[in-house]
């Protein structure tokens, strides 16, 4: 029988447009965390992380959750849900304070954070993150802790994240239609770089490519925090489209033929490799042939994923450069997500980006199930990792006025990076 569940327990939710998936963790002694279950069922009602099918998502989330409480052996009440549609916006916004030189109190920060809250101007958007990154000493970036230090100026950029209210709202009553309290619903790409990506990594400047079923997240992470944001509405589910449009094969064939055959890179070998394809409309053997399904060289099902990743990379490219996301220290890309787990998917996108490329995989868990370890639930474990790291959140701070000043996305990206440079 399920237990109540203990205290400081972390309950992680992904609704993606393939599966929707559960994780339920702990921290331990040392802080680590323990994954004590997890749960995974297939999504039928998200399109291009929008949920599109209350019903079918709801029944989904029930599933998944359930399944994770059953390995956990406890009930758990909320969760912190993962947002990965599109309509996802990044920004940074900074605020500064005269202080005349005194010693920086908690009282200080305490102000400075109240007015930081209310420059935020989200343009008819639903913020999701607006949480303190670095603080600024008379215009040095880069200050984790200003408390008890002397300056003329204190200063603090914020990062902000927004998206389209609709679909996060969809997704909070499609939660609390499945009888489960939202902690909080949390950007992907934010809880993906804390599962993916080393604090050196974020310090020092990389972008993150999330390669979803519906659509693809290109973010840049650099000073420690994410400072730009791009969404392709484009995934691995139109490579499983593509090769069951072009062999006439069933969704579920095409998506294990990908899996299981399927790799970014051709060698001579593919031509003599041969794969059967079972008919979408096979009404079985009749009497004038033996009933064996068409067959295809291993290469043909790769020059289609070649197509389709030739389209994503080129978009991906185009993202980056927009983003200024180039020079020396526009060389590190991660790739996470399901479509990451293609075969030769690093190589080929480094040569098709002209970076250096790896594969971001969970890690910080004790206990992750090896089926939930690759990069399809990079996520999943990110979530988690937030919700551990008690984020603080501005939107929960009281009323103050105070003129801002926000510079773009690429600039401050660009500033980070020297400032990061120069204290490496």
């Amino acid at each position: 029988m399920a237990k109540a569940a203990p205290e400081g327990l972390i309950t992680a939710l992904d609704i993606g447009s393939s599966k929707v998936s559960a994780m339920i963790a702990q921290k331990g002694d040392g802080g680590e965390l323990i994954v004590l279950g997890t749960g995974q069922r297939e999504s039928r009602g998200v399109k291009r992380g929008c949920i599109a099918d209350m019903a079918a998502t709801e029944a989904a989330v029930r599933e998944a959750v359930e399944q994770a409480e059953r390995i956990a052996q406890t009930n758990i009440q909320n969760v912190w849900v993962g947002f990965s549609a599109g309509g996802l916006v990044s920004d940074v916004a900074s605020i500064e304070f005269e202080l005349g030189g005194h010693r920086i109190e908690q009282t200080d920060i305490d102000a400075l954070l109240r007015a930081g809250r209310e420059s935020i101007d989200p343009a008819g958007r639903m913020v999701l993150h607006a949480q303190p990154a670095l603080y600024t000493l008379d215009g040095i970036t880069g200050v984790k802790n200003p408390l008890g230090l002397h300056a003329d100026r204190l200063g603090v950029h914020i990062h902000v994240i927004a998206a389209d209210g609709s679909p996060v709202r969809n997704m909070g009553l499609c939660v609390a239609k499945s009888h489960l309290e939202v902690k909080s619903i949390i950007a992907s790409p934010v809880a993906t770089g804390l599962a993916c990506l080393s604090a050196e990594e974020r310090e020092l400047g990389v972008a993150l490519v999330e390669m979803g079923a519906g659509i693809t997240n290109v973010s840049l992470f650099a000073g420690g925090m994410l400072v730009g944001l791009t969404t392709i509405q484009m995934g691995a589910s139109d490579i499983t489209d593509d090769i069951a449009s072009t062999f006439g094969s069933s969704r579920k064939q095409a998506e294990r033929m990908k899996c299981v055959d399927g790799c970014a890179n051709a060698t001579p070998r593919d031509n003599h490799e041969m794969i059967e394809i079972t008919p979408l409309f096979d009404e079985g053997p009749s009497d004038e042939g033996s009933g064996e399904g068409p067959r295809i060289t291993k290469a043909q099902l790769i020059a289609v994923i070649r197509v389709r990743l030739d389209m994503l990379m080129k978009e991906v490219g185009d993202a980056l450069t927009a983003m200024k996301f180039e020079g020396n220290v526009g060389r590190q890309v991660v790739l996470t997500g399901g479509g990451a787990e293609l075969r030769g998917i690093a190589d080929y996108a480094q040569a098709a980006l002209g970076r250096a490329v790896r594969v971001g995989k969970p890690r910080g868990l004790t206990g992750l199930p090896e089926a939930h370890a690759g990069a399809a639930f990079a996520t999943l474990a990110g979530l988690a990792h937030h919700a551990a790291s008690d984020p603080i959140d501005l939107r929960a701070l009281s009323n103050n006025e105070q003129t801002v000043h926000r510079p773009s996305a690429s600039s401050l990206f660009r500033r980070l990076i020297r400032t990061a440079r120069a204290n490496y």
